[in-house]
């Protein structure tokens, strides 16, 4: 039998935490930096205390004091980790976080601390809620038993739980064993491989995505994620920072990628990395590329590899560059769409941007030329759902298509030719039609219609104010500024006999009106409100408002099912108008 390149080693959970708060274990930045959800951390501590096993540890020892390594934790650590967390972070680091109360990652790049809640006589975990937060039943954060003298703990939790009712002797016994038997999980038994510091860094990386995709745990984004960390961590962190920048609001005046459109992960800055550098989507394929195989003779080598990260770098310096990245956002809001929560699909978002930069950097497309171009193309794909179904094999399609390319007309050309193909005068007068007949709530041609409707300058329903504005207003207060208002208002449909939340809810049976409106309206039937409401416009106020509403003649007086099939057309129509208009502006 050959040598392993690892080796069995007991731990004890104490022990464990011990070397973590010493810094002798360390997390390497070959793992993902977030942790699981509570409920996941719950999960975890209701099957120690069963007695359950919880699975293997998986170390690489390094034997080298000092190498560049993440340390778990906020505080100082006494030593430099000589042991690093290759599988298992996501374990060690939750319960780390308990036991020794320090805050976690999130994915949202926000520090918190993770409570769990414990019920001494039943033995059980829960995640805290406004429920157990009353309930002196619970013991509301276990990260008290390991952090207080246990007798301390015991005689606290009885004095508040008989200030609420009478407590046996035997119930005494039974809660000073399940909070004792709690604070013994320190000494659960854990097994850990060691992976040999004769390991070199790519081996360590090849095992760990080994380890992972036999259970398909992640996903090929995860496994360059973790070829960034080993041969290019700088850029790995780059895409971090900017992800968390993205979402927390900047000092005024400073450069910043906060918006309130696209609040990237680091897959997604990926995705556009990679698309930009090697005109790829399938990232099986990058993958191997960056292991520096040659995809047509199947070989590798260290020079391969260099060749293909200096492509990466060079490419994730447009993808980050501030300026490219706010005029992409400046072009998204030219498309109709003013936030994330009117976007059907990231996916799109990231395609988009890669084009963008291609046309910019590659192509020379010149600016205004670029930015239409482009609104049109998002326009597209998102209200088609071009990149919502198997969206690796649609970019791998689309990117394939610019690689031939080498003037800035053959790519414009490209991008209006597949436009052309896909809106054709089918798709406005029958397919579009029939995707609205539904009741999804994030519909791409429901967010379709409120594009067109901000490109049309169309004003909300009964109101002087733009859809526009109301959209993106400037502050949120507690009621949204525009909302989704039932024509055919729901109970008033129950009356007539239509239950069904389907048919009640369908995308034809929405209009965008002012959230005070929408309560004056209440259940009233069309019949009623209509012709009130009217009386605040002029003849052509109300014919542009009729038109930009998509609302049929008569509309109030229809019957609900002729109404619905009488507006979608209409509604196809409206959406059809403003991909015009940007048409138009390329004119």
């Amino acid at each position: 039998m050959s040598d392993t390149l690892f080796k069995e080693v007991h731990y004890s959970l104490g022990g464990l935490i011990g070397d973590i708060g010493l810094g002798r274990i360390g997390l390497p930045d070959i793992q993902r930096p977030f942790v699981w959800a509570n409920a996941k951390v719950r999960d975890l501590f209701d099957s120690m205390y069963r007695g359950y096993p919880v699975g293997y540890f998986l170390f690489w020892q390094t034997g080298v004091e000092g190498m560049d390594a993440k340390v778990i934790g906020d505080m100082n650590k006494q030593k430099a980790p000589s042991l690093l967390i290759v599988d298992g972070q996501q374990r060690l680091t939750s319960l780390y976080a308990v036991i020794r109360r320090e805050a976690v990652l999130r994915e949202n790049f926000e520090r918190e601390h993770i409570r769990i809640a414990f019920r001494p006589q039943s033995g059980s975990f829960t995640v805290p809620d406004a429920t157990t937060e009353r309930d002196p039943e619970y013991i509301l954060d276990i990260s008290d038993v390991f952090n207080r003298p246990t007798h301390k703990t015991i005689g606290d939790y009885l004095k508040r739980l008989t200030a609420s009712r009478e407590v046996s002797d035997a119930e005494e016994e039974v809660v000073a064993e399940a909070i004792g038997r709690l604070a013994g999980l320190t000494n659960f038994p854990f097994i850990a491989l060691e992976l040999s510091q004769q390991c070199t860094e790519e081996q360590v990386a090849d095992v760990f995505v080994r380890i992972n995709s036999e259970g398909k745990k992640l996903n090929q984004s995860d496994f360059i994620l973790t070829l960034m960390s080993v041969f290019w961590d700088e850029g790995r962190t780059e895409l971090e920072n900017f992800c968390r920048a993205a979402r927390q609001p900047a000092l005024a005046g400073a450069p910043s990628p906060f918006n309130a459109i696209f609040q990237p992960d680091p897959d997604h800055l990926l995705r556009a990395d990679v698309g930009v550098a090697f005109r790829r989507a399938r990232l099986e394929h990058v993958y191997s590329l960056l292991r520096g195989k040659d995809l047509a003779s199947g070989e590798s080598s260290p020079e391969q590899r260099a060749n293909q990260f200096a492509k990466l770098r060079d490419a994730q310096i447009r993808v980050l560059n501030l300026t490219y990245w706010a005029d992409f956002l400046n072009i998204v809001r030219a498309a109709g769409y003013r936030s994330a929560k009117t976007i059907s699909s990231v996916n799109a978002l990231v395609f988009a941007y890669q084009l963008y930069l291609l046309g910019r950097t590659e192509y020379n497309v010149e600016g205004f030329k670029l930015k239409r171009a482009i609104s049109r193309w998002l326009f597209m794909s998102l209200l088609t759902g071009r990149f919502t179904s198997s969206p690796e094999s649609r970019m791998e399609q689309d990117l394939a298509e610019l690689r031939e390319l080498k003037t800035a007309e053959q790519f414009l050309g490209r991008l209006a030719s597949v436009e052309a193909g896909t809106l054709t005068d089918d798709y406005w007068s029958k397919t579009l039609p029939m995707e609205l007949a539904t009741s999804a709530g994030r519909s791409p041609a429901l967010f379709g219609f409120y594009a067109a409707q901000t490109l049309l300058g169309a004003r909300a329903l009964f109101s002087k104010s733009s859809v526009a504005d109301l959209l993106d207003p400037p502050a949120q207060g507690q009621k949204k500024a525009l909302e989704r208002h039932h024509l055919f208002p729901r109970q008033y449909l129950k009356k007539q006999g239509i239950e069904s939340v389907r048919d009640i809810n369908q995308i034809a049976n929405y209009a965008l009106v002012e959230w005070d409106d929408n309560i004056a309206i209440s259940d009233g039937p069309p019949s009623s409100y209509w012709p009130e409401y009217a009386k605040r416009f002029t003849m052509q106020e109300l014919a542009e408002m009729t038109n930009c509403h998509a609302l049929p003649v008569d509309w109030w007086t229809l019957s609900y099912d002729d109404f619905l099939k009488s507006r979608r057309p209409l509604i196809a129509s409206v959406i059809r108008a403003g991909y015009q208009k940007l048409l138009d502006e390329d004119k």
